[in-house]
């Protein structure tokens, strides 16, 4: 290790908490202090960098930490980020989320917040900023990298959407954990001979949704990229409850999904600062609606239904062995950029290897199933061919 501090790294962690998130951090850390920079957490998101006050008496404990190797080894194997993370958007910042030091200048319905955001990362001594997020927590380090700060960002999603890459950190836990209580629950459904409904995330991308079928999990499953009927789910329900021993079927639903006629459920109608209602309750409207088709395709007999939400079941605890070692090569990925003083990318994964884009991608397209190339819209389930030279995921936007 240097003596001599080569320039500070600030990371932060934006939008929901996936496992793998301290695995980054951690790798990002314990490099680059090896390498002589001083690094920085920045707090709750965008929310921490907003929120500064530029005084040196000021407590700003809630809005950035200083890393050190004894803080990240003590979280590096944990789910979650012990940075916190917020759906802050200080581009387009609510007047009832302004800080209070700075409500006389910003009071608009809607506030740009930007200028103070490069005023505190400055006067932070940031030379560096490392963002670990989804497209929303990306697209507005897209910003910060057109006004000028140098930008490395890493992708993080369980949707596995973040455009540009094939993978984004908190997928694989996602897809494990979806398996395995998905798998947890047959019994229950078994014993009952009922439909199965199990609604996980995926608001605009259905990959959540696919690779649990895929993987032999669900016998059918609905996401976001089509609208499906649900007489057809219902009757190949019925079929596939029929031709099981045990007298059950299963079913995944995208909470993004939506069925002919129908748009998406939201929980309620208050946003996040990204435009973002908050989704819940298609598993449910599912369950109801199947249970009222399936005497159509059951000699008249009704089908009762399982209807489970996984929600942040997938998204809690440790990470699996995929999300302990993509975010520590993401990290050292980072770290090699900016030791060549390389910024403005998105680290990545691409065809099996890893690689890094332009950052700008992630503004620039979207992210969802190929329906055409992976789905079977009659059957309801992935198509099951041209495996070949795909990447370990299968799906991809491109």
């Amino acid at each position: 290790m240097t003596n001599k501090i080569k320039g500070t790294i600030a990371i932060l962690t934006g939008g929901g908490d996936v496992p793998g998130l301290n695995p980054a951090i951690r790798a990002i850390t314990i490099r680059a202090i090896r390498e002589g920079y001083r690094v920085i957490g920045l707090r709750r998101g965008w929310a921490g960098i907003v929120e500064m006050i530029q005084d040196p008496k000021a407590d700003n404990s809630n809005n950035y930490v200083e890393l050190t190797q004894i803080i990240v080894n003590k979280t590096g194997r944990t789910g979650g980020t012990f940075l916190h993370s917020s759906r802050t958007r200080p581009s387009h910042l609510p007047k009832a989320s302004v800080p209070e030091h700075l409500k006389e200048e910003y009071k608009e319905e809607y506030n740009d917040l930007t200028k103070v955001v490069l005023s505190n990362l400055n006067f932070l001594g940031v030379d560096y900023l490392i963002p670990i997020g989804g497209d929303d927590t990306l697209s507005y380090a897209v910003r910060l990298y057109q006004e000028g700060v140098k930008v490395v960002a890493i992708p993080k999603t369980m949707d596995n959407d973040v455009p540009g890459t094939d993978y984004c950190i908190g997928f694989s836990t996602c897809i494990t954990r979806t398996i395995n209580m998905t798998n947890t629950l047959r019994t229950s459904a078994g014993s009952h001979e009922r439909f199965l409904v199990m609604e996980v995330f995926g608001r605009y991308a259905g990959f959540t949704a696919m690779l649990p079928t895929m993987a032999g999990s669900a016998n059918r499953c609905v996401i976001p990229e089509y609208k499906f009927n649900m007489d057809t789910l219902a009757e190949l329900l019925v079929a596939d409850r029929n031709d099981n021993p045990s007298k059950y079927s299963v079913v995944l639903v995208s909470e993004g999904a939506m069925f002919e006629g129908g748009e998406m459920v939201f929980k309620d109608s208050e946003k996040d600062q990204f435009g973002h209602a908050k989704l819940g309750g298609i598993g449910e409207l599912v369950s109801q609606r199947l249970k009222e088709a399936s005497p159509k395709y059951n000699n008249g007999k009704v089908v009762n239904v399982i209807n489970q939400k996984l929600g942040y079941l997938v998204r809690g605890g440790d990470p699996d062995a995929i999300d302990s070692i993509v975010p520590m090569a993401y990290g050292n990925l980072a770290l090699d950029l900016i030791l060549k003083g390389i910024h403005g990318r998105l680290v990545v994964l691409k065809n099996g290897r890893y690689d890094n884009v332009p950052i700008d991608v992630v503004t620039g397209k979207s992210k969802v199933v190929n329906i055409q190339k992976f789905y079977n819209t009659e059957r309801l389930c992935p198509n099951y061919n041209s495996f070949e030279m795909n990447p370990l995921f299968i799906m991809t936007s491109e």
